[in-house]
């Protein structure tokens, strides 16, 4: 990739916003760029947005077709609602019976005699209509009437000059039937755009598109997930942190709860990330619904992304605890939003979550990462992703919450499934522990970047009217491992502590 740029002017805007972004404003002019993928992969889709939204700025557009009628483009415009009002289309299928009754009559193979007069149609058509922007489809077409490398590259180095001196943009479509490896177009496009269409064992396909070349301009570099939805494409520009660099200040939200602020050593720091890592049932997201609820009622908003319950659910749980978010959903304080690990890939979420810190949400929830990890296609990948993903919280000062749920309930059959825990500024250790025939809940912080913490373990309650943070527990060793001991006190074992309390019984 060549770090020169063009003037924004010279750009021609694709019609997709996300891939405008990854191309940093659009596609120099007049040049030739090859789209290639798979069938499917949205090629067709893609270059009909591009040729409307130069309709839009007032450039002619042309639609050279070679492998579907005319009849069929505007059926799958209608399927996504476009209007192809003022882009000519040009449909070559119906001229190939004539020049093969022409070809008939002369001593020249037929497959010479069609690819002069395709490629004589497509200039003549130029002539005519002068198109400032033309999608051409498909290479594939042209590759197997040349039936030879050199004559397919000497084919399309001649269009290529044709238009050298004319102010048209060109998109040349290629759906990859061509030998292995060859890279014939590669080598004369100005740019190359390559759709990808993934089938993954479980769960809806996955599309993701590349830069592979684009001469003197700068561009977006990776993969970047996309969907085809009705309307066309939507395209999720991959995070890159280091483009939204911001103000760092030294800030704390107090968490509303004396008891939890004083675990914390004074509360939780603004553009920190804070890991609740217990078994299920211990409390993570009760507390990460306490913290998110204490932020907007210090004027702030938050956003809540559920991957492992559904929306309902969580508004009932966070009811019967306490803690209605009825008043603060109406109010658009918090944005919750439910996410299918099975539909959504990762680069959408990423842009889910930019958009909630777009609209001012200053703590963001992801519950839980176990679910953001299943919508990774390749899960050795995740960290990258999620690093990326603090790091541009961070920088945008906004308070984050990761929970993560481990495997089991108690003891040495407790499994992480992924240690996150060194990429969080702070991380808070939940755990259920036995005593007098019930189970109990304890946490501690174990972690914490900024300045000091409170290290002892404390017992957790959580009932009708919220989360009840209760005195160390002291008296005891081993509250984590399930089943503490009493410590012995004078000679005597200490008993263990009542319900709710923290301290012993009488």
């Amino acid at each position: 990739m060549e770090s020169r740029t063009q003037e924004p002017t010279s750009l021609a805007a694709t019609g997709v916003a996300g891939l405008d972004d990854v191309l940093r404003g659009g596609l120099p002019r007049r040049r030739l760029y090859l789209l290639e993928g798979d069938p499917g992969a949205g090629k067709t889709t893609l270059a009909m947005q591009f040729l409307m939204e130069g309709a839009h700025r007032g450039e002619a557009g042309l639609y050279v077709t070679l492998s579907e009628t005319k009849e069929e483009l505007l059926a799958v415009a209608a399927s996504h609602g476009f209007s192809l009002d003022g882009i000519q289309i040009c449909e070559l299928i119906t001229m190939e019976e004539a020049i093969r009754a022409q070809a008939e009559n002369t001593i020249f193979h037929p497959a010479e005699i069609e690819l002069g007069q395709l490629t004589r149609a497509v200039l003549d058509e130029v002539e005519r209509s002068h198109p400032r922007r033309l999608a051409f489809d498909s290479l594939s077409e042209m590759r197997l009437l040349a039936q030879s490398p050199l004559r397919y590259r000497r084919q399309i180095l001649a269009l290529k000059q044709f238009f050298s001196g004319r102010d048209c943009t060109m998109l040349f479509l290629d759906d990859r039937t061509g030998p292995v490896g060859d890279l014939q177009v590669h080598s004369i496009a100005h740019g190359v755009i390559a759709l990808e269409h993934l089938a993954p064992s479980y769960g809806a396909e996955r599309r993701r598109l590349r830069i592979t070349k684009l001469r003197g301009s700068a561009y977006r570099g990776g993969y970047h997930d996309f969907r085809i939805r009705t309307g066309g494409l939507d395209v999720y520009p991959r995070l890159v942190a280091a483009e939204h660099q911001g103000e760092t200040r030294v800030e704390r939200l107090h968490t509303g709860d004396d008891a939890l602020d004083g675990l914390l050593g004074g509360g939780l720091d603004w553009g920190t990330s804070t890991l609740l890592l217990g078994p299920a049932g211990t409390g993570k997201s009760t507390m990460a619904t306490r913290v998110a609820l204490a932020a907007i009622a210090q004027g702030h908003k938050a956003a809540y992304f559920a991957f492992d319950e559904s929306v309902t659910t969580l508004r009932l749980r966070s009811a019967g605890v306490g803690l209605s978010l009825e008043e603060v959903i109406a109010s658009e304080k918090l944005h919750l939003q439910q996410v299918d690990p099975a539909e959504m890939p990762p680069g959408e979420f990423a842009v889910c979550v930019r958009g909630a810190v777009e609209r001012g949400a200053r703590t963001v929830v992801i519950d839980s990462l176990n679910g953001y990890m299943h919508a990774m296609p390749e899960e050795r990948f995740l960290t990258i992703q999620l690093h990326e993903l603090l790091t541009y919280l961070g920088q945008k000062g906004v308070l984050t919450i990761l929970i993560v749920g481990q495997q089991g309930f108690m003891g040495a059959g407790l499994v992480t499934p992924f240690d996150a825990s060194y990429l969080a500024d702070t991380v808070i250790l939940f755990r259920f522990y036995e005593a007098e025939g019930s189970l109990r809940q304890a946490l501690s912080v174990v972690k914490k970047r900024r300045g000091t913490h409170e290290k002892g373990i404390r017992e957790l309650s959580i009932g009708p009217t919220g989360i009840t943070i209760g005195p160390e527990l002291s008296l005891y060793r081993g509250v984590f491992t399930g089943v503490p001991v009493p410590l012995r006190k004078n000679g005597h074992e200490t008993e263990l502590a009542k319900p709710g309390t923290g301290t012993p019984h009488a």
